[in-house]
């Protein structure tokens, strides 16, 4: 049997101070850094309107021509306050408390209420129009705005928002990406590349179904994800994976108007589905795997793959980039090239059959190297600054996403290589302690399996590790995410993660079933802590010099939802207050003796079966 750890006498373990100190094991790259729960400056819009950021200029669009787009009636004449006939509009909002003087509000009908019931306000705050289905066409009319009525509104706002903003997305070449795991990062390495080369003065890409041309050279770039998004360097809290349609075309306008030429963007299925990125066509869509997620919102696996699906069809995306190694993407890759859609393939597994794949793999504790081979027998030098063979993969993917938007592929890697780093990804912690400590955004089976195979590799020791399910969402994937943990796991803390209005110990009682249904001989010690917190200093005061603490499931989420009350909470922080509290505690305790010890006993060792360590 493997030996990992050896308890002994002393929770500070004063023995192993008397060897050899190992050093830190801090980085040396910049942080990535984290968003905060209160904004900060560089978070927040200069001007006094509540939502997203809108463009300073907008040239007005005539009601009319509006009405004749979406093939509605003619909104009847209406006169203003100011006695004006000719009514124009300059934006639009879904949101009613974010309406501004000249806009369209589109009143969308929802699961509980409508948003007509809102469109007073809507008009108070200076609504022009109202976009709504006939049954909220009555109460838009009773206010005296012109109303625009449509079968669909969610499906046509898309399409209305990228007009009233002067179709944003046709000048900035933009790369949308699609999967269930690790399209955040994704974004980051091909923003990475697209800041590189926009340093170095690299055209921007072709059009890949226009061929020839360019765009304009240098230029600032854009991100738009779960984290955060960004224009050129200030940062913007996000509220959701992909932005609702009219907030998406309007930060378009916003990075257009600040000089953004490209832009990197996170796709979910929840946005292909409820026409968020509608008016958007992609030039490259990325895929880059399917696993069990969100079947709260998709019935079964199938209606979630055709959701992805709708990413790669001409109404969305002008080429794909696809995962040759995933099931899904290789059936999606051979339904795309029966249609003729051009499609370009990676393998991070080394397929010799895709058209980029790697090559002599290196892993490592804080990143890994590779060599990706293109299509010519072209090598390119590649690394990504995050541990884990499924990180080798989403670089490969933005490289290649890269280079079929037409920058050059050792452009495109030394710039992924210096991206510091991504918040809530393997995020490192660093207090000086001699144990790593990691945060990580992992929240379902297949991730936290990933997630604890790759630490694995880079720790010596044991691997103390932390997780909670959220509430309200995805119950059936506790089971195997409390059995996960327990089975790959010297110890295995279940906690709360966001329970928002759902009893915290059902959750657990659950994630428990899951962990107690692992064999006893192959599953490490099981601790149950409700407080997230508490759990996270539990699994600090087992942590010894060369073991690793994982913190998984919330990543850069900066707050807690615990019965409808979202709590300041950030992993990253908490994380680095224990570790600074158990040091503290190891200065202050008096140092025990020295004692010799003889061949410890079975009962004085934790052992890990070889499954136990792969």
């Amino acid at each position: 049997m493997h030996h990992v750890r050896t308890i002994t006498d002393s929770e500070c373990n004063p023995q192993a101070a008397e060897a050899a100190p190992r050093p830190s094991l801090r980085g040396t790259t910049a942080p990535p850094g984290t968003l905060t729960a209160v904004p900060q400056a560089d978070q927040t819009s200069p001007e006094s309107y509540p939502g997203p950021p809108r463009p300073a200029r907008v040239e007005p669009v005539p009601l009319a021509e509006l009405a004749r787009l979406l093939d509605a009636e003619a909104p009847d004449t209406v006169v203003t306050g100011t006695g004006d006939t000719d009514v124009s509009a300059t934006g639009i909002t879904h949101d009613s408390r974010a309406v501004r003087p000249g806009d369209v509000y589109a009143a969308l009908p929802g699961a509980r209420l409508h948003g007509a019931d809102f469109v007073e306000q809507a008009r108070s705050l200076g609504a022009v129009a109202v976009l709504t289905d006939p049954g909220g066409t009555a109460r838009a009319e009773a206010t005296g705005l012109a109303v625009l009525t449509v079968p669909d509104p969610r499906g046509r706002m898309g399409e209305l928002a990228a007009t009233l903003y002067g179709k944003p997305g046709e000048d900035l070449l933009q790369i949308g990406i699609t999967g269930t795991s690790g399209k955040t990062t994704t974004a980051y390495l091909v923003d990475g590349g697209l800041r590189k080369a926009a340093e170095q003065g690299v055209p921007g890409a072709a059009r890949p179904s226009q061929g020839g041309g360019g765009r304009q050279a240098g230029g600032l770039t854009g991100l738009i994800g779960t984290v955060e998004s960004r224009i050129g360097d200030e940062r913007i809290k996000s509220e959701r994976t992909t932005p609702e349609a009219t907030d998406l075309q309007a930060l378009f306008a916003v990075m257009r108007e600040r000089g953004v030429t490209s832009v990197a963007m996170e796709v979910s299925s929840h946005a292909l589905v409820l026409g968020r990125v509608d008016g958007c066509v992609f030039d490259i869509g990325v895929f880059n795997n399917l696993s069990p997620e969100h079947l709260d919102f998709h019935p079964d696996m199938e209606d979630y793959f055709q959701a992805k699906r709708q990413l790669f069809t001409p109404r969305r995306s002008r080429a794909a980039v696809v995962n040759f190694d995933d099931e899904y993407g290789f059936r999606l890759l051979t339904e795309l090239g029966e249609e003729g859609f051009p499609v370009t393939t990676f393998s991070a597994e080394g397929h010799p059959d895709a058209d980029w794949r790697a090559e002599d793999v290196v892993l490592g504790p804080f990143g890994s190297t590779f060599t990706a081979v293109g299509p010519e027998g072209q090598k390119v030098s590649a690394g990504v600054p995050l541990a884990g063979p499924f990180n080798v993969a989403n670089a490969l993917a933005a490289l290649t996403a890269l280079v079929a938007a037409g920058i050059d592929p050792h452009t495109a890697a030394e710039g992924i290589s210096e991206v510091p780093g991504v918040p809530g990804r393997l995020q490192r912690v660093d207090a000086g302690q001699d144990y790593l400590a990691i945060v990580d955004y992992a929240h379902k089976p297949d991730a936290v399996e990933s997630v604890l195979y790759a630490v694995r590799k880079v720790t010596d020791g044991a691997v103390h590790a932390v997780l909670g399910c959220g509430g309200d969402r995805d119950p059936h994937k506790r089971p195997a995410m409390g059995a996960a943990l327990a089975r790959l796991s010297d110890t295995a803390v279940l906690t709360s993660d966001n329970p928002r209005t759902e009893d915290p110990l059902a959750i657990l009682a659950t994630m428990l079933g899951g962990a107690a249904e692992v064999p006893a001989h192959e599953r490490g010690t099981v601790l149950l802590e409700e407080d997230r917190a508490a759990a996270i200093r539990a699994a600090v005061a087992r942590a010894g010099s060369g073991d690793t603490v994982l913190v998984l499931g919330k990543g850069h989420e900066q707050g807690q939802d615990i019965a409808g009350v979202v709590r300041p909470f950030d992993d990253t922080q908490v994380l680095g207050a224990a570790i600074h509290e158990r040091a503290a505690e190891c200065a202050a305790a008096p140092r025990a003796p020295s004692v010799p010890r003889s061949d410890p006993s079975p009962s004085a060792d934790i052992h890990r079966t070889d499954d136990q360590n792969r």
